[in-house]
């Protein structure tokens, strides 16, 4: 590592640590339906009233809520069915996945990097859902858990740019990941906090790479590990089925090999309800 190396990620680290990172503000729609489903007092009229507000979110809200992943039955005709057959958990992580996006961050230079990792975090939140369902988990905590699994990441790589463009870092791609992977954990935990996410959402996120450390989280930070492998395999041109289904967090996770299959053939109806929500 060179002394610019050195000098880049000493800098980092003393704002992680420092309280000086610069945490994205959620959009507004986004923070008004986090307030709404944490009021145990609000009701299914008032998120109605917040995202009917944003025709292109209720559009696409209805789009996904009637991709194969969420309509398994008849079609759904309104927000105000939506919710009522959905429920309103459900549809706000729709809403939030609908609403937060690449532009949040703030990295010239490094847009494709932050655009491929919240691709990656749609599919992980779909994955995390389905093998929530499938281990009998709480399905739509999971979703929330996988599509901010890895939120600490764009939060870092925002912080990258100028240090590194201080430190003729900037072509060193492989370094700034690194680097950033490394200290995205303490940066996703402090925006969650910020964000006011749950403790259980918060500690799973944070210990999703290290699952065995995980308090409350514990289950939920091995279903979305788990459910960023199966992301991964989504995104690969010939993937290697057979080896994803060995991966380990399946087992502590006590699925069997077809239950393991059972939630494979959930893959059309993941690519579905994804392709709604790019779109």
């Amino acid at each position: 590592m060179t002394i610019n190396a050195n000098a880049f990620t000493q800098e980092l680290d003393q704002r992680v640590h420092g309280g000086k990172l610069d945490i994205p503000m959620l959009p507004e729609v986004a923070h008004k339906v986090i307030q709404i489903t944490n009021d145990p007092d609000s009701d299914a009229s008032q998120l109605m009233k917040v995202i009917q507000a944003d025709q292109a979110l209720a559009a696409k809200i209805m789009r996904t809520a009637n991709s194969a992943a969420y309509a398994a039955t008849a079609s759904i005709v309104s927000l105000q069915q939506a919710i009522a057959r959905l429920g309103m958990n459900s549809i706000r992580n729709i809403a939030l996945a609908s609403s937060l996006n690449a532009r949040m961050f703030k990295a010239p230079g490094l847009e494709g990097h932050i655009e491929n990792i919240w691709q990656h975090s749609l599919a992980t939140a779909l994955w995390s859902k389905e093998i929530a369902r499938g281990t009998r988990s709480n399905v739509e905590t999971a979703f929330l858990c996988g599509l901010l699994g890895s939120i600490g990441v764009p939060i870092m790589l925002q912080e990258v740019v100028d240090i590194a463009k201080q430190e003729n870092l900037m072509d060193n791609v492989e370094l700034i990941m690194d680097i950033t992977r490394e200290l995205a954990p303490d940066a996703a935990r402090i925006a969650l906090e910020s964000w006011k996410m749950p403790a259980i959402v918060t500690d799973a996120i944070t210990h999703k790479m290290n699952y065995e450390s995980a308090t409350v989280g514990k289950e939920l930070a091995m279903i979305i590990s788990a459910a960023s492998h199966f992301a991964d395999v989504m995104c690969t041109e010939y993937p290697e089925i057979e080896d994803l289904k060995r991966i380990p967090v399946l087992a502590a996770l006590n699925l069997y090999p077809d239950e393991v299959d059972a939630i494979l053939m959930k893959a059309p109806a993941v690519r579905e309800a994804l392709e709604a929500l790019r779109a």
